[in-house]
């Protein structure tokens, strides 16, 4: 079965389980595998594949501009406006 799944790696590295399920499922119907059986087989032997993080880090704190200090600090607000 692993190698049923690193020969389509092989092409498609990033290729997740679901889809991986529906290519490889008329071999896994005669393996009595399903899909989280599928799953459980990847993740111990390390096949999962880590989903990528989906946002950009936009603040730089290592500028060359000056920094300013906090003035607003020790104010007490007592009320809104």
């Amino acid at each position: 079965m692993i190698d049923l799944v690193n020969s389509i790696r092989i092409s498609m590295p990033r290729i997740g389980t679901r889809k991986l399920y529906y290519l490889l499922e008329s071999q896994l119907k005669g393996l009595r595998v399903g899909r989280d059986k599928l799953f459980q087989i990847l993740k111990a032997n390390n096949l999962l594949i880590i989903p990528k993080r989906k946002y950009h880090i936009t603040t730089d704190s290592h500028h060359r501009f000056r920094k300013y200090k906090n003035q607003i600090k020790e104010l007490n607000f007592n009320r809104p406006e």
